[in-house]
This record gives structure tokens, sequence and C-alpha cells, in this order.
């Protein structure tokens, strides 16, 4: 969007900033249910209800019926901005503002502002919070604005209330300050030059010719040294601010910086707003940057606010993910336990304690695992037990911090003389020994802290408000809370070290799970994919339609679909099952080369070829053809009193029914011609989302087991479009495979499940005609020919043996319970072969 020079937009950009959260009855509608101000965000992602293209539809037709955009264009328009609200369970208007921060590699902090005011609004508004940073911290910030964002980039030493970042600025003072941070930044002497050429104080010619412009500018800047000295000057000799000089150079050029360049007066009304309560001002703290954040993480040169070039900015140390934003929020539960664990002391020795005592002010007995070596302490009067109902323990040397808190506690101890010198005052003495523990527990609240050392909860938040502002510890909601029906999140302290290591240990916990899986962690997920283990498994007419959704296409001899196929995924499989949806048009069947696939009906013309072989018929069996060509779908006595006849025109792949034929040829119903699909673009989608569902995770080597797919090339394209429009995820999913690799979202979940899940040691036998024979594909050595007849035995996703006929091939370590499996009702009596039982 261009830039406005107001707080508030035109009408149509009102509706589009306010996507998601209307205000009228012309706003568009919601994707998902909005957090309201009294309504804090769930402390789980699973709180929010998912997306699904439902949920989408109601705000892509509303895009399309305002804007006149292409349909795909609606869809990644919302999608993106789902992701981010999902993220940041808001979306920025100018009616609500939101705020993020996230640690980045370096240890330092991003914190972006999400305003959509345009970029002079946001330029002013920058550059003010930027010197406003620089005062308060003493600590030059570099800083970039774009038409919706700003970014300030925090080093280690910045800890604040992060909502307090929205007053920041006063419109009563604001002015003041970005005037002086405009002198420091180029838009001033860039104006100066201008308004001092076109004002003639700069010569543009001289005897007749034109003042070269390096000459212009050294001329310029000679002015500016005579009319505002201060701008000139060099900071180190500077008091204090700058004083503008009443010059009407200087008033111009003022002027144009605060009117043209930026918009101050557009930024006083946001901030008089603000400071009112007309805007809504969200704080969030999240693990990665959200999807809104991306660009001005990666903003060109012109937004940057500072004079650091592009490969010094501490932007090149935020890493994001091209995955959807699920739970950039939440911090990871075992990531805290381990920060915990770790910061938890484990001393060898009694002098190890004791080192622990005074690094962290008092310990419990229950946090140390060898409790004995307390009473070593006590007995070498190098710490006692105070509140002992409690169990505290303290060292000697900070004994006069906890009489300066508690001056009523006896201890039979004394501290070293060079301790006994320092006075401590109570709220020192607090700050102090909170110092220490903050450093141990991880977050905490203010109300735990209070408890344990037997003070007023507004003592220990007086002493963390103190360590805030030295930079030591951050506050927020770092774990999640119990789940009730109007969730209250609570404001947890957290040591700034820690909670770096927190959010690294739960980053790293995320980018682990979207690593490649090996090729036995694959085929495990397939099996559960594809319903064949006994967990998995289905039931019903329902499940026999979807198990046919996800073998879409997939061509297998005509009898192993009800001995080795259907009945291995569908329990007590009836093959009156498949008859139903046959009969009621739902499911479709074809003979494609050499077998027979199943398909939703539509699905059926995808996969013909659209240029089929003419094979040779006989007379009878083109007479057959003929008549459907004329009369359309008729009953097989009305095409020919010989059966073998029609079975020659099926077999040539011409003809399909209405019944599934493998073994009820009687029961066939009408019959009638098969015809490609005319629109091939269509027909390579169709079969690009059915390889997606049959497996999951797309790769090219999987098309080994697919001759009637369309090339690899043709696919990747539609595969690459899903990917942009946000419908797919592209990445390196399983390890050992190369080329492009796409997976649904749903299967990356349950691929992520699979990985974590315990090794349970179950055998499951399929056939070799089944598409989860991948021997070969997935793994070195031969493939095993697609022969019902032949059976495979898998543990853990591993092939073992395959039986071939009476032959039993060992592809690991030779097992008994494998050929046991494999034979059926039959033993093994020989090396490697099998014989019947009497």
């Amino acid at each position: 969007g261009g830039s406005r020079k107001s707080g508030v937009g035109s009408r149509s950009e009102r509706q589009i900033d306010g996507h998601l959260v209307g205000t009228g009855a012309d706003d568009p509608p919601a994707l998902l249910p909005h957090p309201t101000p009294h309504s804090p965000l769930p402390a789980n992602e699973s709180d929010l209800r998912p997306p699904t293209p439902d949920n989408r539809l109601p705000a892509e037709h509303w895009l399309i019926e305002q804007t006149g955009m292409p349909l795909d264009a609606a869809r990644e328009i919302v999608a993106y901005l789902d992701d981010s609200r999902r993220a940041l369970g808001a979306l920025p208007t100018q009616d609500t503002l939101i705020l993020e921060r996230f640690f980045d590699e370096s240890g330092g902090m991003q914190l972006v502002l999400h305003a959509p005011f345009g970029s002079r609004i946001n330029k002013a508004w920058g550059l003010a919070l930027r010197k406003r940073f620089c005062r308060q911290f003493n600590f030059e910030l570099q800083a970039a604005a774009t038409e919706d964002a700003i970014l300030l980039s925090l080093g280690p030493q910045h800890s604040f209330p992060l909502a307090d970042v929205f007053r920041y600025l006063h419109p009563a003072t604001a002015r003041d300050v970005l005037v002086q941070a405009m002198l420091a930044a180029p838009v001033f002497p860039t104006r100066w030059r201008w308004n001092t050429t076109i004002s003639l104080a700069i010569p543009r010619n001289r005897g007749g010719r034109k003042t070269p412009p390096p000459l212009q500018r050294a001329m310029a800047d000679d002015l500016m040294a005579a009319v505002f000295p201060d701008a000139a000057a060099c900071p180190e000799n500077l008091g204090g601010d700058r004083e503008l000089p009443d010059h009407p150079l200087v008033n111009q050029v003022v002027r144009d910086c605060l009117e043209e360049a930026m918009d101050f007066d557009g930024l006083a009304r946001v901030l008089t707003r603000i400071h009112a309560g007309e805007i809504e001002c969200i704080a969030r703290d999240t693990t990665e940057p959200s999807p809104l954040a991306h660009e001005i993480l990666n903003a060109k040169p012109y937004a940057f606010l500072d004079d650091a070039p592009l490969e010094e900015r501490r932007t090149q140390a935020v890493m994001t993910r091209r995955t959807t934003a699920n739970d950039l929020g939440a911090l990871d539960p075992s990531a805290i336990a381990r920060v915990r664990e770790e910061a938890r002391p484990d001393p060898r020795d009694a002098d190890e304690l004791h080192d622990a005592l005074l690094t962290f002010g008092f310990l419990l007995e229950g946090e140390v695992d060898a409790p004995e070596l307390f009473t070593e302490l006590a007995a070498a009067r190098r710490a006692t037990v105070l509140f002992a109902a409690a169990g505290i323990w303290v060292a000697a040397e900070r004994i006069p911090e906890i009489l300066a808190v508690h001056p009523t506690i006896t201890t039979d101890i004394d501290p070293p003389a060079s301790r006994k010198n320092k006075e401590w005052s109570r709220e020192e003495a607090i700050t102090e020994i909170i110092r220490g523990r903050i450093s141990l527990l991880g977050p905490t609240t203010a109300t735990e802290l209070a408890s344990s050392m037997n003070i007023t909860e507004s003592d220990a938040g007086a002493a963390l408000l103190k360590l805030e502002q030295e930079g030591l510890v951050l506050r927020g909601s770092f774990t999640p809370t119990p789940h009730t029906q109007h969730p209250t999140p609570r404001q947890q302290w957290c040591d700034r070290r820690l909670l770096a290591r927190i959010h690294r240990y739960t980053l790293n916990r995320l980018r682990a799970e979207i690593e490649p899986v090996t090729a036995a962690d694959f085929t495990r997920f397939l099996f559960a994919w594809q319903h064949v283990t006994a967990s998995t498994r289905l039931t019903g007419i329902d499940g026999l339609h979807e198990v046919i959704k996800q073998l879409d296409g997939f061509e297998i001899a005509m009898n192993a679909w009800e001995r080795h196929i259907l009945p291995l995924r569908i329990d007590r499989y009836e093959p009156s099952l498949l008859d139903s949806l046959c009969f009621s048009g739902e499911v479709g069947w074809a003979r494609l080369t050499t077998g027979v696939a199943l398909a939703p009906r539509p699905h059926v013309a995808s996969w013909l070829s659209p240029e089929p072989a003419q094979p040779a018929l006989s007379e009878n069996a083109q007479r057959v053809l003929d008549t459907l060509q004329t009369h359309g779908a008729s009953f097989s006595r009305d095409l020919s009193s010989d059966q073998e006849v029609i079975d020659e025109v099926s077999n040539a792949g011409l003809i399909t029914s209405d019944g599934f034929i493998g073994r009820r040829p009687e029961r066939a119903g009408r019959w009638s011609l098969l015809a490609a699909s005319s629109d091939r673009e269509e027909a390579v989608e169709t079969q690009a989302r059915a390889l997606l569902r049959r497996y999951g995770v797309i790769f090219r080597r999987l098309l080994t087991r697919e001759p009637n797919a369309a090339p690899w090339r043709e696919l990747a394209r539609v595969y690459r479009r899903l990917e942009a429009r946000g419908e797919i995820r592209g990445g390196r999913f399983v390890a050992g495979m190369s080329g492009e690799q796409f997976a649904l979202p749903e299967a990356v979940e349950k691929l992520r499940e699979i990985r974590r899940s315990a090794l349970d040691g179950r055998l499951i036998v399929i056939s070799a005609a089944d598409p989860l024979n991948l021997i070969g594909i997935l793994t070195t050595g031969e493939r095993i020919r697609a022969i019902a007849g032949t059976r495979i035995a898998y543990r853990d996703g591993i092939a073992l043996s395959v039986m071939e006929g009476d032959f039993l091939r060992p592809l690991a370590e030779p097992d008994m319970d494998v050929a046991m499996a494999l034979a059926g009702r039959r033993v093994p009596v020989a090396a490697g072969f099998v014989g019947r039982t009497a």
C-alpha cells in the first residue's frame, strides 16, 4: 500500500486492514474466533480451532467480490493472514496494534511493532522510538520501518515490560524527541542540501558552468556549520539536546522532514488515540517471528533508520521457518524442565554445595540430591538452617542479608568479618537474594518467590522490577496455564540467560521434529497412514470409501483387491460394501494396463491415457463397442449373450461397469464406455492430489510404483503451486531421497508422532501387489515383483523376509516367527524352503 498521511485510512483500506476482525456490515467474515480484550490468548495452540478450507471460503469470496482478484491470490492472502492471526492471536489494524518480541540466534531480541499506518508515520514513530530507547538504555539501536511495521533490534542489555513500549512516546513531547532523532538521520542533511540549492543559497552555476555535485555538497555542509553549528558539531562536545536556530532554511528543512518525508501530525493522532485507550494494544512474546514479521526482517536498505549496512544488521541472526505458524508463542514444557534441571545444583562435596548457597541465596533440602552435605556444612559452621519446617539452608556469608529481611530471626553462627561490615537495607537485601534465586528457578512468579522467602508479594515485585531495569530478568507468560473457561495467563519472571536457553531448546526441538526421517520410520508411517496397522484399520462402508480415495488410481490385479488389499485395511471386510459404493456411483473402476484401478468415479477419467493404444478386437467385441457408442450405457443382455465377448472389451480397458466384477461378473450392472479427461491440467492436478493422499509425502522415487501417473515434471509444477498457496509443505521429510519432496501438513504431524513413538516389534505381512511394497525404492537392493501371491514380512518398518511361492527368502536375520507368519498354515522344514503341513 502507499503512504498514508493520517492515522485513519480510506474505507477500502480500513476493510482490508480490519480483515478477520470486522467492524461493520461490509467487513469481511471472520475465519476463526477472535480474542477480545477481556479474553486472553489461549495458553496452548490446541485451544484454537485449526483452519480448514470451509473456514476460509467466506473471506476468500469477500476478497474476490471487493477487489476482483483471482481465486488463487485470494487463497494465498487469506492463508497468510490466517497463519499470522493464529501466531499473534489477532491481526493488526488501525484500531489494533500488535507488538511482538522474540530472541535471535545471537541471544539478543527483536522487537516488531505491527502498525499498518504507512511508511511516513512508521518512519517517524521508528526514529522517535529509537531515540527514546537510546536515551533510556544508552545504547544505539538498529531500526527499520516499512508500510506496515517497525523493527527495533535489541541487545542483551535491554529488559522492560513489553506493553510499556506503546506509551514510550507521548503526543505532547514526541515532536521534540523526533526532531532530535531526525537531526542525526540522513533525512536531515539530504533535505538541507535540497533546500539550500533551490533557495539559491548555494550557487548552481559558476562562471557559466554548472557547479559539480561534490562541490555543492561541500558548500551545503559549510553553510550548515555556519547557520546551525550544533548540527555539524562533534557529538562528544554536545551537552544535551541540539538547539534549533530560528533560521528560515532550518525551519523549512525541519518542516519538510516532519511533514513530507514523514508524517508527524499523523503520528501525533495515533499516539493520542493510544493514550486515550481508543486503540487496542496487544503485546506478544513469541519463540519465532510471526509470518507478518518476515517482511520487515528482510527489509531493503531504504527501510533502515540507521546507517548500519545490510551485512551488519542484527536481523541476519534471525532464523525464520517456511512452515505455517502453529505454536510460535508456546515454549516447550520439556525445554523449561530441562533448563531447570540444568540450573539445579548437583554438588559432589560440601565445598560445591557452599558455592551453590552463595550463588543462589538459599536452597531447600529438596533441591539437592545429597542432603547429607548440608549436615557437613552445618557441623563446620559454614551454613545453617532457617525456618526448619521449610528446610531453608543459608550460607554463613548470606546471613546479614537474611537478617536485613527478617530481623527477628536468631542464628547460632556468625558471618565472616568481611561480610559484617556492609550495611544492608531491606530492599537491597531482598533484591540480592532474588537475584540469586531467579537464576535457579527458571520461569516463576512473584507470588512463588515471596512465599519461599516469607515476604509480601509487593516486596518481591519491587525487587523484580529493579532487576528488570538492570536487564537481568524478563517478564511474560512462559508456562502453559490450565485450560479454563476464561484462562488468565499468569505474569511470570525469568532470568534472561535461562529464558534464552529455553527458547533455543524449544527451537531445536521444533527443528528436530522436521528433520528427515529414516526410510524405516517412513515405512512405519505409511503402514499407519494407509490403515494397515491394527490400531488404524477402518470399518464399514465409510472406512472403505476412505481407503479407496487413498488408493485412487493405483493399479492392482483384479482378484487381489478383495483378497489382499481391502481386507488388510478394513475390519470384517464384505464384498457387499464395495458393491454398494460402486452401484451408488461413489466409486468406479477401470482396467488401465494389466490390472484394475479403483477410484472415486469422477477421478477415473483422470487416470486414463489421453492417447490409448487401439487393440485388435474380434468382430463380436467390436459390435459390443459400437452398441455402447450408439446407445450409451447398456446391460450385459443388451450387448451380448456371451460374457467372454464383454470380458474382451473390458480387458482392453475400453469399458467399465456399474458394479465391481472381480469375482461377480453376473452382478456387473450396466456397462459404459471409458474416456480420458479432455482437460490435461485438471487430470494432472487430480493425480497429484491423489498421490499426496496415498503417501502423505511424495517425491520422485515413489513414482516407480505409479506407471499410470503423469511425469514428475508435470506433477512437480502442481506441487509447487500448492505449496505457494500454503496447502502443502515443501522440504526434506525422508532422508536419502533425492530431489524435491512435498507433504500434507497432517502427514508432517503424523511423521513427527511416528518418530517419537517407541518401536513395538509387531510383524506386519503384506502382499507384494500392495502399494506399500517399496522394497528397492525406499531401500537399496532388488525390487520385489508385484505378484499378489508373494508376501513380505515387516517389523518396525524393516523388511525381514519374502515368501515367493514355496521359497522363503530372508532379507535380514532369519527369524522363525517371521517364517511362520509368512507361511500361515505352513511351517519351515529346510533352509529357505517351506513345505505344506499334512
